[in-house]
């Protein structure tokens, strides 16, 4: 029998379908211990709607990998992100605005606003010029050494900087078991601690299952697809000038729109019908969100 592919769980599929399954709290809340310092009684958590709220139509969608709030109000948002865009720090401000938005309402007072914090998970390096691979932001003036508030939190968890060897705490082996590239780096990560073991089996029985893995396939598949046509664009582009350049903007612009209506929920032949792409791209862009 043929040996099956590893399959990472830095993968978003993957790693969504993990940290959300309720057969995964403990994992979750363990690895929210082990990067976040909050009461303990903080760590009953409640997993929400991906989706942020849009105070006007034409505001911008936004939607997160895992978002939850914590017994006291505390929003957090978790991402993963594999590939690190020009603007992937202008997007995580602008989804972290967006949580603290959308717990005030009209003639609200704005003392109801908690704390938000964001956790960002990249296999890319994002924050030039330091070797941590975990670091915490906040509100903070630097010359006198004082901070502004801790309503707003932000850390990074960058796994290419993760050394060679522990450094003896729970969020480096949470580290190494997202960052795992094969069989033998989960043993290790299950020999770690009784929760990482546990982490693991879940992590195994999901990535039997047949349907976890045909997804996964799909969503490498169009993502492979998305960036040969990005490629394909331009090139086309350069060598044909600006006429076939402009016909390569739109697509873009179509490929765009189709994905913010997809986000809406609308159906395929609506898309496809507002959009003029075919059946198959718009499929392949559901598999990619």
């Amino acid at each position: 029998m043929a040996k099956k592919k590893f399959i990472p769980v830095k993968s978003d599929i993957v790693f969504h379908m993990f940290f959300t399954d309720r057969k995964s709290e403990e994992s979750l809340i363990a690895f929210l211990k082990a990067i976040l310092v909050l009461p303990d009684d903080d760590y009953e958590i409640e997993l929400m709607d991906p989706h942020l709220t849009r105070e006007f139509s034409e505001d911008k969608l936004g939607i997160i990998d895992i978002k939850l709030k914590t017994k006291s109000g505390k929003t957090i948002q978790i991402e993963m992100q594999q590939k690190i865009t020009p603007k992937f720090i202008n997007r995580a401000i602008f989804y972290q605005a967006k949580l603290v938005i959308e717990q005030i309402r009209s003639g609200d007072d704005y003392k109801v606003i908690n704390k938000t914090i964001s956790i960002l998970i990249t296999d890319e390096s994002l924050v030039a010029g330091s070797p941590r691979y975990h670091h915490c932001f906040r509100y903070y003036d630097r010359e006198a050494g004082v901070e502004l508030t801790d309503l707003i939190e932000i850390h990074t968890l960058e796994l290419p900087k993760l050394p060679d060897n522990t450094d003896g705490t729970d969020l480096y082996n949470w580290a190494r078991f997202i960052a795992a590239e094969s069989e033998e780096d989960m043993d290790m990560a299950a020999e770690s601690s009784p929760q990482l073991k546990q982490a693991v089996v879940r992590y195994r029985e999901l990535t039997a299952d047949e349907k976890t893995r045909e997804l996964y396939e799909r969503r490498e598949k169009a993502r492979h697809d998305y960036v040969s046509d990005m490629n394909w664009a331009r090139e086309e582009g350069e060598q044909k000038g600006l006429v076939e350049g402009k016909a390569v903007g739109e697509r873009a612009k179509a490929l765009t729109i189709a994905r913010n209506l997809l986000s809406m929920n609308l159906s395929v032949n609506k898309i496809t019908t507002a959009t003029g792409l075919t059946y198959k791209e718009i499929e392949d862009l559901r598999v990619l969100r």
